[in-house]
């Protein structure tokens, strides 16, 4: 009996993802230098407030927005970037339509895998997963072609009403 093409390519593929992972391994280069991490991970970058934050994203922090905070948690793979104001919902919306948003902003449940997790609480602020009826967007900027933010893999927006027609918007980045 012959045996099925089909068997065949399903016994290939794990002996191709073997050695491609091989040799893919085979490329780097062990380190003789001994690495201990002496800083938790991950860590708060010392100074680093909304004004660093705002220069990541390349926004402007609007004129009359209050309650500015932000700041920088220092990861192993990538920093992450915190910025949060309250300001106008007209302002708010022009904000986010400048980061080009990947869909509209919408009420969504509240989720767990936020970017953006517990940071806020770093700043005294309610995480926006917390809060009720709070509008969620992303975007990515290279995916968009946003020249201006190419450096930016994501940004969480979220837009929290706080009273009248001010919302505190929360912003993070990597």
């Amino acid at each position: 009996m012959k045996p099925c093409p089909t068997a065949r390519v399903l016994l290939l593929v794990p002996a191709a993802a073997l050695a491609a992972g091989l040799t893919l391994g085979g490329c780097t280069s062990a380190s003789s230098d001994h690495v201990t991490r002496t800083a938790p991970s991950p860590s708060w970058e010392k100074g680093a407030g909304a004004p660093e934050a705002a220069a990541f994203m390349k926004i402007q922090i609007p004129q009359g927005a209050t309650e500015v905070k932000g700041a920088v948690r220092i990861q192993p793979q990538e920093n992450v970037y915190l910025l949060s104001f309250v300001t106008s919902e007209q302002t708010a919306e022009a904000i986010t339509e400048d980061l080009h948003p990947d869909y509209p902003l919408a009420v969504e449940g509240p989720s767990s895998s936020s970017l953006s997790g517990e940071g806020f609480k770093h700043l005294d602020l309610a995480p926006p997963q917390e809060l009720k009826s709070v509008r969620t967007t992303s975007a990515c900027p290279p995916c968009v072609g946003d020249s201006r933010r190419r450096h930016i893999q994501g940004i969480e927006i979220h837009i929290g009403a706080v009273s009248g027609d001010r919302v505190r918007v929360y912003l993070a980045a990597y």
